[in-house]
């Protein structure tokens, strides 16, 4: 299937690289890799892109453009992106080729090409493959860009795979880079804004407690995936954060990896609730997100319910 991909990408015409909405440096990474390699590429971040990507790609100068409304295009690359509702604005996907490695998802059956790997940790690791696939080198930053996309995705290699260290490491040699030059790339520190979110979430947090397992919810205006990363820090094994515009929400999952290598699978439990709840939903078995319209502190608790069914499970098990 990658070669086909790269045989399409090669083709003429342009091709306009989407991303999910606050695109993280994986996604921004994986599109800086197919922009060098391919022909009349146009990186679009239609949903914008998130604090630690915008600094990737002032780092490495790499453009992107949230209105692509005339951008000449004969086909459109959905990289990283689990679902089409995690797309900002509305697209032909009879024009779409989608890469992407969250779980397999039936909503992208009408794309032009679907590629899949479940078995890769983060989005850079298939584009590397794919450039393989085209014949092409990645160049020193985009080198250092798929590095900083698998770092960041893998929890810096705390949910590697085998297979993740040997892409890493092949990236490494493609033109000498130290560890220090991808692990410092990007240095950010938490700002106060994000800390008080933090707090925000420990303040209105919910919690459920089923054997030696701790389930909790919280509410907030931003950083839902930092409040998730809190909270697991402060015991929780599952916890879910949303937000509420409107009457559109988010929700970001996290769980520790003890539950995932018990069975927990967010991304398929996300991926549920959204089917249940007709939004959409998805990620990885330990990071995953859900994105609607309805009240997120109902979506919250069904979410929340179905985890702790999943844990009561694990429990009787004796697992």
């Amino acid at each position: 299937m990658l070669s086909s991909i790269a045989k399409e990408l090669k083709g003429e015409g342009g091709t306009l690289v989407l991303l999910h909405g606050n695109a993280d440096p994986d996604a921004i990474a994986s599109a800086f890799a197919v922009q060098e390699a391919f022909p009349a590429v146009t990186i679009g971040a239609t949903g914008g892109i998130d604090r630690l990507a915008k600094v990737l790609s002032t780092t490495l100068g790499i453009e992107s453009f949230e209105d692509v409304t005339g951008v000449p295009k004969k086909r459109i690359l959905i990289l990283d992106t689990s679902g089409p509702e995690q797309l900002e604005g509305r697209f032909d996907l009879s024009q779409a080729i989608v890469v992407d490695h969250h779980t397999r998802n039936d909503r992208w059956k009408d794309a032009m090409m679907y590629h899949c790997d479940e078995s890769k940790t983060s989005c850079s690791e298939i584009v590397y493959e794919l450039l393989k696939a085209a014949g092409k080198k990645p160049s020193k930053n985009v080198s250092l860009a798929l590095m900083f996309g698998i770092l960041t995705d893998t929890g810096y290699f705390k949910f590697a795979k085998p297979s993740t260290l040997v892409a890493f490491s092949e990236l490494m040699a493609e033109h000498g880079v130290h560890m220090d030059e991808a692990m410092d790339l990007v240095d950010l520190e938490v700002d106060i804004s994000e800390r008080v979110s933090q707090l925000k979430g420990a303040q209105r947090l919910k919690y459920w407690k089923t054997g030696d397992y701790i389930v909790a919810t919280s509410q907030g205006s931003a950083f839902e995936a930092s409040v998730c990363k809190a909270l697991l820090n402060l015991g929780a094994d599952v916890a879910f954060v949303g937000s509420q515009r409107g009457d559109q929400f988010r929700i970001s999952a996290r769980a520790t990896q003890a539950v995932v290598r018990k069975g927990v699978h967010l991304g398929k439990l996300l991926g549920d609730v959204g089917s249940e709840t007709t939004n959409g939903g998805g990620g990885h078995p330990g990071a995953a997100g859900l994105t609607g319209v309805g009240d997120v502190e109902a979506i919250l608790n069904i979410a929340a319910e179905n985890a702790l069914r999943q844990l009561r499970k694990i429990h009787s098990s004796g697992n």
